[in-house]
């Protein structure tokens, strides 16, 4: 009778023991469960975040675009800046070109549109106003500005393989691209573009250009004669 007692007492306490890592492992089991849930729901809510920010971009981007050729066109950017409230000639405008990675000067694509602006955190007119300082000073930072310099001069390109532009084009990019901080030496190079080669005619040796200027200008002459 005494063995018997022991035995019952074994397979309770056994089946006591059993009972609680069951427990415990289903407990654990619903705490994974809540936890991959919480994760879930957290990655939806972010992904319906990012959806809704897409969406507003988009819907500012139809409100410029032209509904033929599904692009904001010279037009409708003209729009974009009288609503910025900045001239279509300002460097601003060239800087949100390069930010959005824009390959056609005067048009910006839907994806283009969307890269920039999810970028610059800006899918109003007044959050694109309030980026731009900050736009100013990527573009600024010497890494950025040794891309932006040959961007503009590309995107200026009209013409498909054209390797070149135009003096007074070049003359006006020099003047937005360089003259956010080296304005004297800008000045003093577009009034240089603007001698007529090779004739020279009207270049003026009392004027205070650099040294390798008037030198080069010596150098043609001579060698003309």
């Amino acid at each position: 009778m005494r063995r018997s007692s022991k035995k019952s007492s074994s397979s309770a306490a056994a089946a006591t023991a059993g009972d609680v890592q069951v427990n415990e492992k289903q407990n654990r089991k619903r705490k994974g469960v809540s936890t991959n849930l919480t994760s879930r729901k957290a990655q939806c809510g972010t992904a319906r975040g990012v959806s809704k920010e897409i969406e507003r971009i988009d819907q500012l981007f139809y409100t410029y675009a032209d509904s033929s050729s599904g692009m904001i066109d010279p037009e409708g950017i003209e729009t974009l800046c009288s609503h910025l409230e900045v001239p279509h000639t300002d460097v601003r405008i060239l800087m949100l070109a390069w930010k959005m990675g824009c390959e056609k000067q005067g048009y910006f694509t839907l994806d283009e549109w969307r890269s920039g602006l999810k970028a610059l955190r800006a899918d109003t007119i007044n959050k694109l106003k309030k980026a731009f300082p900050e736009l100013v000073q990527e573009v600024t930072r010497p890494s950025n500005f040794q891309d932006f310099y040959p961007y503009a001069f590309r995107y200026c390109l009209t013409e498909d393989k054209k390797k070149c532009i135009e003096i007074p084009v070049a003359c006006e990019l020099l003047n937005l691209v360089l003259g956010l901080q080296f304005r004297p030496q800008v000045d003093k190079l577009v009034n240089y573009l603007k001698i007529n080669f090779p004739s020279l005619d009207n270049y003026d040796s009392d004027l205070a250009w650099p040294l390798i200027l008037d030198n080069f200008v010596e150098w043609l002459r001579e060698n003309k004669s």
